[in-house]
């Protein structure tokens, strides 16, 4: 399954929306899409996720490298999943959940709560 990136920007926010499969041969693309949004000066990133399908180690070695990056330019990282899937565990979540490292972003259930500064994340 081919992987598309979409980039859509809300306010101070710019949000990928990234539809079908996380692996070893898509993820370049989004690591490279959050890179270009740095490049550019755009500190404050959301990744849509809730049409991410699956998600493999190569697939959250590329979130957990977009959060440092963010990270060191002063930026924030936001995860978009569905509130449904957050609760009964998305395929994400479950991947981040099993892996231990869920509690490490900040996770949403929609687009618009994850670019308002006044929403707050969904627990882990």
């Amino acid at each position: 399954m081919t992987l598309k990136v979409a980039e859509t920007v809300q306010g101070e926010w710019t949000v990928l929306h990234i539809h079908g499969e996380l692996d070893l041969l898509t993820s370049p693309a989004v690591r490279q899409s959050v890179h270009d949004a740095v490049a550019v000066g755009r500190h404050d990133v959301v990744l849509d996720l809730s049409e991410v399908l699956f998600c493999d180690s190569s697939g959250v070695g590329v979130l957990i490298a977009s959060r440092r990056l963010m990270r060191s330019c002063g930026g924030r990282l936001r995860l978009i999943l569905p509130a449904r899937g957050a609760e009964e565990g998305s395929h994400v979540n479950r991947v981040l959940a099993a892996l231990g490292v869920r509690r490490l972003f900040e996770v949403y259930p929609d687009w618009d709560t994850a670019v308002d500064d006044r929403a707050r994340p969904l627990s882990a």
